[in-house]
């Protein structure tokens, strides 16, 4: 969880630390006094996208700093264990990953540094990381629902993303199985789609790479054998030049083949410097040994002389048969490559590329049966994963009309529909020809039906202002209660409601603190009232034209103060102290009283995922 949060100059900001409660921390304060900063720090320490406008005026740089609490993490962040794959990492993972160090209390510290000229730094545990790890630390500890998180709900995408995030696991595994089934079955298609509509162009494309398999085989060349033919031809091409070499060699060597054997040679002269140091001085004839590895050598090399001079004929015919060799050669190699591995290379490629374009009919039929049978193995997983959805989204449907009763609109109904949109060349799903796009072949669509006897409309046409803050509110209730993370913050998604509504919408929050730390940024006082935790943020003075804003911790006695301004815009009636110290007397009550949280049974449980419970303090 997130334990504190200090801001530096950002927005009206100039310095304040946020201590959260593990359970419900409520962030209040007037209009304009900087409460929105809260959201942005939070969005900045989890990698969102840097302003240079939201550096405060007069200050060089804004900073966010982050503590965050890992329960069962171990103290040594530099360990050589990998991270367990089975599932999404955790921020301990991430932060050992990062060679972050943790704090002596077994905390870690990631930081957001925005300079006014729009440079943004990141660091974890102290080492400076990229953006993308605090984004990944921030995924693993805190989700954020907001209003503008909210109004993503009205797009048909988002609500079938919504609808995937409720069914968990089940869901997500589905849509990858789908997702791996379609990339084939598309390739497929467009091959078969290819091969039919260019059957032409192939065949002549095809009859080209026979045509130079043909040429190549025929001639049948060697690996380096072009290197091989140019040294054999200009060895048979000056043989008399190399004889005459090789005569004059073995005669300094070892003396001329028909000479009279008075000729000095090196085998005589090193013969004879051998007898001239046998002597009685041991200088001398330690050297003998060494003269007589010379002798070796020269006799060895001299052997291999005669042989290369016995082996050096003129050859015409060889010479003429290897020039016409190296013609034939040379013939491929300005068509096909530069050189005779180049040209076994396009040989190789060209073989490979003749199997794939196989024009006949029954190459045609095999692979209109391989996309057919992909196509029925499609069908059978978009099936499977339509099956997931539609009974998550009955269980979906009832968890949001069951908090909408709670929220002052007893007689609405949510609907969660999933349906398929036709098409003519579609893939067949149980006798439909249907659209099978990258997430499914479904379409989802939250309905609403404000009252008995309404016709249930999409949530975007079949909801006023205030409905649609409560439905939307509904639904970031249930899905905040599948999140995984342990951190929750909501962004005045309150906004537009009141009363009664208002009343249960603390007595929702207060129970996801069961489960979760709860985060809320509200101006609703019976919000704030279940807080385990308020803050309010300040409108200071103003100083050169900049307001300064700070963030402080309430007592229950300035708590009472802060509610009845929330009330009544104005903390000096006796009647509105009196109402805030009521209210926040039956918001204890109501805590006190409430059962033990039940978590929503979703996709997510039944593939092994557990809520973690937590006792609130306070």
């Amino acid at each position: 969880m997130l334990s504190e949060l200090r801001i530096q100059g950002l927005g009206v900001i100039e310095d304040a630390t946020l201590e959260l409660h593990p359970g419900l921390t409520a962030v209040t304060g007037e209009t304009g006094a900087g409460k929105t900063m809260v959201i942005t720090g939070l969005h900045l320490l989890g990698g969102g996208r840097a302003d240079s406008s939201r550096v405060r005026r007069g200050a060089s740089r804004a900073v966010v700093e982050g503590r965050y609490e890992l329960a069962g993490c171990a103290p040594a962040p530099d360990t050589e264990e990998e991270p367990d794959d089975a599932g999404p990492r955790d921020a301990a993972a991430v932060a050992r990953e990062a060679g972050a160090a943790l704090d002596d209390d077994g905390s870690l510290i990631a930081a957001r540094t925005v300079s006014a000229d729009g440079r943004s730094r990141a660091h974890l545990g102290g080492r400076s990381v990229p953006l993308a790890v605090l984004s990944d630390v921030a995924d693993a500890s805190l989700a954020v629902h907001g209003q503008h998180e909210a109004l993503r709900l009205l797009r048909p995408a988002e609500q079938r993303a919504v609808l995937d995030r409720f069914a968990g696991a089940p869901a997500v595994e589905a849509l990858a199985r789908y997702r791996e089934t379609r990339t084939r079955w598309r390739a497929a298609v467009a091959e078969l789609t290819e091969r039919r509509e260019r059957t032409r162009e192939l065949a002549r494309e095809a009859d080209l790479l026979r045509h130079g398999l043909t040429e190549i085989e025929a001639l049948d060349p060697r690996p380096g054998e072009d290197g091989d033919l140019v040294a054999e031809a200009r060895r048979l091409a000056d043989v008399d030049d190399l004889r005459s070499s090789a005569l004059t060699a073995l005669a300094a060597v070892a003396g001329p083949p028909d000479g009279t054997g008075d000729e000095p040679d090196a085998t005589a002269l090193v013969a004879a410097a051998r007898r001239a140091i046998a002597t009685d001085d041991p200088r001398l004839t330690a050297l003998e040994p060494r003269l007589a590895e010379v002798s070796t050598l020269l006799t060895d090399v001299a052997a291999e002389l005669s042989a290369y001079l016995d082996g050096l004929e003129a050859d015409p015919e060889r010479l003429a048969r290897v020039l016409e060799r190296q013609a034939a050669l040379k013939g491929l190699t300005r068509k096909y490559a530069a050189d005779v591995a180049g040209v076994l290379a396009w040989a190789d490629t060209a073989r490979e590329r003749l199997e794939s374009l196989d024009v006949s009919d029954e190459a045609i039929a095999a692979l209109a049966a391989e996309a057919d049978r992909l196509g029925a193995e499609l069908a059978a997983r978009a099936s499977t994963l339509t099956a997931i959805r539609v009974e998550a989204a009955a269980r979906l449907a009832e968890a949001v009309t069951t908090e909408l009763d709670g929220l002052a609109m007893a007689a609405a109904a949510v609907q969660v529909v999933v349906g398929q949109k036709d098409a003519a060349d579609g893939l067949e799903v149980d006798g439909r020809r249907v659209v099978a796009g990258p997430d499914g072949v479904d379409e989802v669509e939250l309905l609403l039906a404000p009252h008995a006897g309404a016709p249930p409309l999409p949530i975007a046409k079949g909801a006023s202002g205030g409905e649609l803050s409560r439905v939307m509110l509904a639904v970031e209730v249930v899905l905040a209660g599948a999140d995984t993370v342990p951190t929750l913050v909501f962004d005045e998604v309150d906004a537009g409601v009141g009363g009664r509504a208002a009343v249960e919408i603390g007595r929702r929050l207060a129970r996801l603190a069961e489960t979760h730390q709860v985060v809320v940024v509200t101006h609703l006082a019976q919000v704030a009232a279940y807080a385990d935790r308020q803050l309010v943020v300040d409108k200071g003075s103003q100083s050169e034209g900049v307001t300064r804003s700070s963030v402080r911790t309430l007592d229950d006695s300035q708590r009472v103060v802060e509610l009845a301004r929330m009330l009544a815009g104005t903390e000096e009636t006796e009647t509105g102290r009196a109402h805030a110290e009521e209210l926040l007397a039956a918001a204890a009550e109501d805590k006190r009283a409430a059962p033990a949280p039940t978590p929503i049974t979703q996709g997510a449980d039944k593939a092994g995922s557990r809520t973690r419970p937590r006792r609130r303090a306070g």
